[in-house]
């Protein structure tokens, strides 16, 4: 069973993606934020042999709009309702096997961070990058002997993002990888920015 990664992407629209960080910096910059580091990771981790590399879009018509997505990446409509149910619908529909999920707007994320997900999910049930938010910029399953239903009763966007996900995994072997910043306000983005050029 061939590990997948499922990159969750956005169609970048101008006012639709990073509408927190919008808010702060602006949505011309915001948008251009997003797209220089989507297109970043999905040229960095979607040909690594490793794993296959799926683009799970938003909006669902995306999957007919392929012109920003890597033409040899497939595309996965993300589905309706909120990340979570999103989430949860795609840990249950795709092939069987390891599924580990990332944000396509974590500019940090190496290869080297992919590997160390799916060889934590050789001896745990689950796998967690943590956000230095309180929130999460990977999740990962195994998937087997079943598909958990981890996502529900989530407060998305919070301080307590991943402690309401873990309690969901009562019982379950969770690994935790390193912290890296989720940029979702200004201060975080120029943060990133002034570390970057270091």
């Amino acid at each position: 069973m061939t590990p997948q990664l499922v990159i969750m992407s956005k169609l970048p629209r101008l006012g639709q993606v990073k509408t927190r960080l919008a808010r702060d910096i602006g949505a011309v910059e915001a948008l251009r934020f997003y797209k220089t580091a989507s297109a970043a990771l999905m040229r960095k981790l979607g040909q690594d042999p490793r794993w296959q590399t799926l683009l799970a879009v938003a909006p669902d018509s995306a999957v007919d709009e392929p012109g920003f997505f890597p033409p040899h990446l497939p595309l996965v409509a993300q589905g309706g309702g909120d990340l979570g149910a999103r989430m949860g619908h795609l840990m249950r529909s795709l092939a069987p096997g390891p599924i580990v999920m990332i944000g396509g707007d974590i500019p940090d994320i190496e290869s080297r961070h992919i590997a160390a997900a799916f060889k934590a999910l050789g001896s745990h049930d689950a796998v967690f990058g943590p956000a230095e938010d309180g929130g999460y910029w990977l999740v990962g399953l195994k998937r087997f002997p079943r598909v958990p239903e981890i996502f529900g009763q989530v407060r998305w966007s919070s301080e307590t993002t991943l402690d309401d996900t873990l309690a969901n995994l009562k019982g379950a072997r969770v690994a935790l990888l390193e912290a890296l910043p989720d940029i979702d306000t200004g201060a975080d983005f120029h943060a990133w920015r002034k570390k970057a050029k270091r």
